[in-house]
């Protein structure tokens, strides 16, 4: 598992396979079958050892504050491992032992007077919102590290202030700005639409 979780963190999900993980061992791919079934049991075997090892915060009693509580957790153990977003996006597999955030979110959501049905979209919600905020900042991150400027700099820093007046503004400081983590900014305001 180890062997794996380096190949997903040097090269990304999509670089894992059985040859591959093989090469790193310094075995075949045949010995690595004798171990897991396929890729997918591999994952699920690293969702699960993760998520097993991820701390769990008291949640307040206030719906809001327990929905804002268990998404922020539920971010920021997701944003220690971007490549975890990569594999739950698919919507196939995840970790039984992080179900514990779609619960307490979706609890929330019933104690804020949502019906279950209901309750599940402001999940889905916040779980969308979630994964684009990780997904967003890792690809930022990523194109920083290859250094030099990029063409968002280039673009609002010679920004037509006539044209476009309010980006104008900020056009200097746009880089600055969209850097902040505004994570809970936004939970907290979709907590408040959900739960109005």
């Amino acid at each position: 598992m180890a062997a794996a979780l380096r190949v997903i963190e040097a090269d990304g999900v999509g670089a894992l396979t059985m040859r591959r993980l093989a090469r790193e061992l310094g075995t075949t791919a045949m010995a690595i079958y004798h171990h897991v079934r396929d890729k997918d049991e591999l994952l699920l075997l690293l969702l699960d050892d993760y998520a097993a090892a991820t701390p769990r915060p008291e949640l307040p009693d206030d719906p809001r504050e327990r929905l804002v509580t268990a998404a922020t957790a539920m971010r920021d153990a997701l944003a220690r491992h971007p490549w975890a977003v990569d594999v739950l996006r698919a919507d196939d597999l995840f970790a039984v032992g992080a179900l514990w955030y779609p619960e307490q979110i979706i609890d929330a959501a019933v104690r804020g007077g949502l019906t279950i049905e209901d309750a599940v979209d402001a999940y889905r919600i916040v779980w969308h919102y979630t994964i684009g905020e990780i997904g967003g900042r890792a690809a930022a991150r990523e194109r920083r590290e290859q250094g030099g400027s990029t063409y968002r700099e280039r673009v609002f820093t010679e920004i037509d202030a006539g044209r476009f007046p309010r980006l104008g503004q900020v056009g200097s400081r746009w880089e600055e700005l969209t850097a902040r983590d505004t994570y809970d900014k936004g939970v907290r305001a979709l907590a408040a639409g959900l739960l109005s």
